[in-house]
């Protein structure tokens, strides 16, 4: 037991670092790879909390705000780009997800999630945010019919990595 305890950061440690490299490599050295970095160095912690216990914690999400907000304004103040857009598609992302929470179907850690994957993916590229729910929700589908089949119907499933996978996929995409 106290040898998988060991592990489990070490694994995570080698992942966030091959995510930062993955990062590096679809932003490049612009401000917006401050935020990309965070998504980087959190994924793994969120993806094993997810999958283990159906939760998002606030203490790995909650401080991704004002980094995101801070790499896409300076990525925007860079880039003579407009960071309104951006920021809308990171709200309309959460609001959605919201909506599908008030009727039982999203868990509010999602939801909380959401608005970060969605400004960077749309910081990213034009039409990045949309790609990422997209494929977040491509991911999940695939995955739910997966959990049904072994599982039954009435099964739950975290929607937390098929978010993160997307936002991933997309910002490669954008690359």
């Amino acid at each position: 037991m106290l040898a998988v305890a060991r592990r489990v950061p070490i694994d995570e440690a080698v992942v966030a670092a091959a995510l930062a490299l993955l990062a590096a490599v679809a932003v490049g050295p612009r401000p917006l790879l401050l935020g990309v970095l965070w998504l980087a160095v959190t994924t793994p912690r969120l993806v094993a909390t997810d999958v283990a216990e159906h939760r998002l914690p606030d203490a790995v999400v909650l401080p991704g705000y004002p980094i995101v907000l801070a790499a896409v304004l300076l990525d925007g103040a860079v880039a003579g780009r407009a960071v309104l857009p951006v920021l809308l598609a990171g709200a309309t992302y959460g609001l959605v997800l919201l909506l599908l929470h008030v009727t039982g179907g999203m868990g509010f850690g999602d939801v909380k999630l959401a608005p970060l994957l969605g400004a960077l993916g749309a910081a990213a590229a034009p039409g990045g945010a949309v790609l990422a729910v997209v494929l977040a929700f491509l991911v999940g589908g695939a995955a739910a019919v997966v959990v049904l089949v072994r599982r039954g119907a009435g099964s739950r499933m975290p929607f937390g990595p098929p978010m993160l996978l997307g936002a991933w996929l997309a910002l490669l995409l954008a690359a």
